[in-house]
């Protein structure tokens, strides 16, 4: 699996691939370009010094599967109000929500039909306002997904272009005459034939989608498409949210006369679309005549295809973004039953050292788009998984850059248990059945690989309670709960001081109480050990060490030479630490100690 980790999990035949999902959408009349405002200076209520998004812990909520209100068995804005003590009780600083705009939702609200409103099944402008301010007040700050690679084939603005050739929004997409034959060959991630040209007889062209045929491409080296994304961004800004996550950003920039590109498949597709020409221009245009006047996070999903390419994303010099995250971390393991530490270890060390002395980065196990976290890298067996959810997250809460935890991972919720088909929801894997089906390939392997990586298993109900649906939903939950939710759940943990949600509340104290978590130099320490991770934090006179033990088995580890761990562990997800020479660690173990 390379560096498109995040994309949708595409099994066949035994081998296993990954994808993600985009979309978007903003109506204006079908007749003409929406006229830029000026730029707010204000934006959000709260007082945020500069670079407040180093310091902050950033929790990605799905809205769709955190808390439904009305009985619908969808997630919705309604229910996120009602939890917003939870989210306070957890420390986090901001949250990222997952798409909310209008859509039709073939891709789970990221095929977007109009950017400026939302989604019914979550609720009305009203609801969004009302949330924004809730948040605010308790000090929590609201990043939102910019969708903007694509829309759905459902906005106005597409709905025109189709219709004919000489629409005002013909170019807002990218088109391919059929009287000039068949367009050059492009993979698409979710089409059942894994083909990005859709033909559409209204006009006898092929429309671009590298992602569902229902998600067509939008075409930015329209200048007039570039000013409309601008005034969606200002259009939500000016309502006072604190930054965007931009989606499937890298693949925006497309050269329109479509080069050969032979051999594109689900392996070098990544590679292939990223960092298109003018990707950089379009990024300095959106900071120059957008983010400049705001102070907000901005993060790009994809951080190019190397290091020198992620660091123009962030170079402060370049005025560009705030962070970036890439897909070699979730990669790790990705396809395989197994996965081996050193390689993990090797991956944060190598992005962490890039990141040294500029810019600066994300860091993240799992989202929307990944497998539960503790059921890849830790062990969600019942006896392991509490105290492997807890060394995750403590990898997680003291490494340098932003952490972004995903919805749930506070409990330790695992991978679900999904009987067939008919059971998931994601677009991709139904896609990817049905061409299975069509080939003859081998379904006992699909299956296997879903089970392990399908990105539904991130996207089940918020685990709240032992009552019927885990307390999400009075009606039928969208996507079926996992069913250990009678024994992992919010109320439960809440009342255990032992549990996976107070260890994840004690490591974010931790962070908040000891900059050396967020700006100290790591170094990592024992390299080639397959089952400890271990590394140091410095920052001035004040040094820390984190020593995770990624294994099953009780072990013994040798402090190396001049480390001298001094005073009770500053955090620890098991009662006590032998220490000494060796540090004795049983399974699963994570401490934090001073040096």
């Amino acid at each position: 699996m390379n560096l498109r980790a995040t994309f949708l999990i595409c099994c066949l035949a035994g081998g296993v691939a990954a994808c993600s999902q985009s979309a978007k959408q903003e109506t204006t009349a079908a007749t003409g370009v929406s006229t830029p405002t000026p730029p707010a200076a204000a934006g959000s209520g709260l007082a945020k010094k500069a670079g407040w998004w180093k310091e902050t812990v950033v929790y990605q909520l799905y809205p769709r599967s955190f808390q439904d209100s009305n009985g619908d068995g969808v997630g919705d804005l309604k229910g996120i109000m009602q939890r917003l003590d939870y989210l306070k009780s957890l420390g986090v600083g901001t949250v990222w929500l997952n798409p909310i705009y209008a859509s039709p939702n073939d891709d789970n609200g990221y095929d977007i039909s109009d950017y400026r409103q939302i989604m019914p099944e979550f609720g009305t402008m009203a609801d969004f306002d009302a949330l924004l301010k809730g948040m605010h007040q308790r000090g929590i700050k609201l990043v939102m997904d910019l969708v903007v690679n694509h829309s759905s084939d459902e906005h106005e603005w597409f709905k025109s272009a189709r219709a004919s050739r000489t629409s005002p929004y013909r170019d807002y997409y990218y088109w391919w005459p059929a009287e000039k034959g068949t367009p050059p060959a492009r993979y698409s991630t979710f089409d059942v034939k894994k083909d990005a040209w859709q033909y559409d007889a209204p006009t006898k062209s092929y429309y671009l989608h590298i992602f569902s045929k229902k998600q067509p491409d939008l075409n930015w080296n329209n200048p007039k498409l570039r000013q409309e994304v601008h005034n969606i961004m200002r259009f939500w800004l000016d309502k006072g949210i604190d930054g965007f996550r931009m989606d499937a950003f890298q693949f925006v920039a497309k050269d329109p006369a479509f080069p050969p590109m032979p051999g594109l498949n689900e392996q070098n597709f990544a590679n292939a679309y990223n960092h298109g020409p003018h990707l950089h221009d379009y990024l300095k245009e959106i900071n120059r005549e957008v983010l400049s006047h705001y102070n907000v996070l901005t993060v790009a999903e994809g951080a190019g295809r190397n290091l020198t390419e992620a660091h123009l994303f962030v170079d402060p010099a370049r005025q560009e973004l705030d962070m970036t995250y890439h897909f070699e971390g979730t990669g790790v393991g990705s396809g395989t039953d197994t996965y081996k530490l050193t390689d993990l270890k090797r991956v944060f060390t190598k992005w962490d050292s890039a990141f040294a002395r500029q810019g600066w980065q994300a860091l993240d196990l799992g989202n929307h788009d990944q497998p539960r976290m503790v059921s890849k890298f830790g062990d969600d067996r019942p006896q392991f998984r509490a105290p492997s959810a807890k060394l995750l997250n403590t990898f997680l809460l003291t490494m340098r850059g932003t952490p972004y935890c995903y919805s749930g991972d506070e409990l330790g919720m695992t991978n679900s248990k999904f009987n067939g088909i008919a059971d998931y929801r994601d677009v991709a894997a139904r896609n990817t059945y049905q061409l299975l089906q069509q080939q003859g390939g081998n379904e006992a392997a699909f299956f296997h690989g879903l089970a392990r990586f399908s990105r539904d298993n991130s996207r089940t109900p918020f685990q709240w309670n032992a009552t019927k649906n885990a307390g999400f939903t009075t009606g039928t939950p969208w996507i079926g709960v996992n069913p250990n939710y009678v024994t992992v759940n919010e109320a439960a943990e809440n009342q255990d001081s032992a549990s996976v949600l107070n260890h994840f509340r004690r490591a974010m104290r931790l962070r908040q109480q000891h900059p050396v978590l967020v700006y100290g130099q790591y170094q990592l320490l024992d390299r080639a050990n397959p089952h400890i991770y271990a590394y140091t934090r410095t920052q001035g006179t004040e040094k820390v060490l984190v020593v995770l033990n990624f294994s099953p088995e009780k072990r013994d580890w040798a402090l190396p030479p001049g480390l001298k761990p001094t005073g009770v562990p500053l955090l620890n997800n098991y009662p006590a630490l032998a220490t000494g020479p060796t540090l004795a660690l049983e399974p699963w173990q994570a401490v934090v100690v001073r040096l």
